[in-house]
């Protein structure tokens, strides 16, 4: 399971070169992480929003996996990423990924918001939809907490894993909610933080 802290998957390291924002990237990846074997679609639509983002801008990766999004908008975009995971495999290969990438990032394990402190331009998150509603929520509810006024957080969810339950979630959770872009099933759903 991707989202255990401690995958018991042998390992099975596998080496991708993808092409993201333009950009040509090198990642390993390795059994008990997600999507492995390529950069999952979803990821791939959620990065395709996420060009808004300037150089300076300050971003947490909820749920990085092996490190693609963070990495990809850090060496695109310029922004200043952290990067979090449950999973210690995962981590470990985000920090190898960021160095080989010539990306400089803060990547530590934490059970979702846990262990993360200050405040960020935009979270993004490409929720461990397997782990259970009450995650993908969790994400949710606790993001305030973690924005600084007029930043973001911006989701990647399948309409039949859950899309419509997480849009009214953010939109009760921020006063808003607005999709982005709806693609093969995929919805980008993005809620601003204004503090009243």
């Amino acid at each position: 399971m991707y989202y255990a802290e401690n995958p018991d998957a042998a390992h099975d390291i596998h080496n991708l070169s993808v092409t993201l924002l333009g950009e040509t990237f090198q990642f390993y990846t390795d059994a008990g992480v997600f999507s492995k074997k390529m950069i999952d679609y979803g990821s791939q639509v959620l990065l395709s929003c996420l060009d808004d983002m300037t150089s300076g801008q300050t971003l947490l990766d909820v749920g990085c996996g092996y490190g693609p999004l963070g990495i990809a908008l850090a060496k695109t975009q310029g922004v200043v990423p952290t990067m979090i995971d449950v999973n210690s495999r995962a981590i470990g290969l985000a920090q190898k990924n960021a160095e080989r990438n010539g990306v400089i990032a803060t990547i530590y394990q934490s059970d979702l918001y846990a262990q993360v402190e200050g405040q960020f331009d935009a979270i993004i998150s490409n929720p461990p939809i397997r782990a259970g509603k009450q995650v993908v929520h969790a994400i949710i509810e606790q993001a305030p907490t973690y924005l600084k006024t007029g930043g973001h957080l911006t989701i990647v969810i399948q309409k039949k894993q859950g899309a419509p339950s997480a849009k009214t979630k953010m939109a009760e959770v921020f006063g808003n909610c607005e999709i982005l872009k709806k693609d093969k099933g995929y919805y980008i759903l993005r809620s601003y933080y204004e503090n009243s």
